[in-house]
């Protein structure tokens, strides 16, 4: 088992941290950009099948299958999402990649609602195999001005 460890820099096992602290995020933007073009096929591949989302809005939980429909359908839509990478914070602990961050967003609920947050989130991954990771969960909260 991996040693837990923050992946700000440094060196284990002769791989550099920042090496996962990259993949991590690029998985993480792969994730927004996903949203806000709404590819449900990239989704499909980024999740794991047993993903769960808790809303930054209300904290109502929804599984892979739900939001990639409400995606696919445009009932769900995000215009914008800004993420600040260099403020993530990114650890691993085993084939687990946890990644606490901020984002500014905009989004569109399926009753047509709109919502825009500044947020904190926590996003967990597993590894599926060397360098590929699955997001099995993302939580946000807002950020009250």
């Amino acid at each position: 088992m991996t040693p837990d460890h923050d992946t700000s820099g440094g060196t284990s096992e002769g791989t550099p941290h920042n090496t996962l602290r990259d993949i991590l995020l690029d998985h993480d933007q792969s994730f927004f950009d996903a949203l806000t073009s709404g590819d449900a096929g990239r989704l499909k591949e980024l999740l794991s099948d047993d993903f769960l989302l808790v809303s930054v809005e209300d904290g109502a939980v929804a599984d892979k299958e739900t939001v990639i429909g409400l995606l696919a359908s445009g009932a769900l839509e995000f215009p914008r999402i800004e993420s600040f990478p260099g403020e993530a914070v990114v650890r691993v602990v085993g084939d687990v990649g946890i990644v606490v961050g901020r984002t500014g967003m905009n989004f569109t609920n399926p009753d047509g609602t709109p919502f825009s947050a500044a947020s904190r989130y926590t996003h967990v991954y597993a590894a599926a195999s060397p360098g590929l990771w699955h997001l099995v969960s993302a939580q946000g909260t807002t950020i009250k001005a």
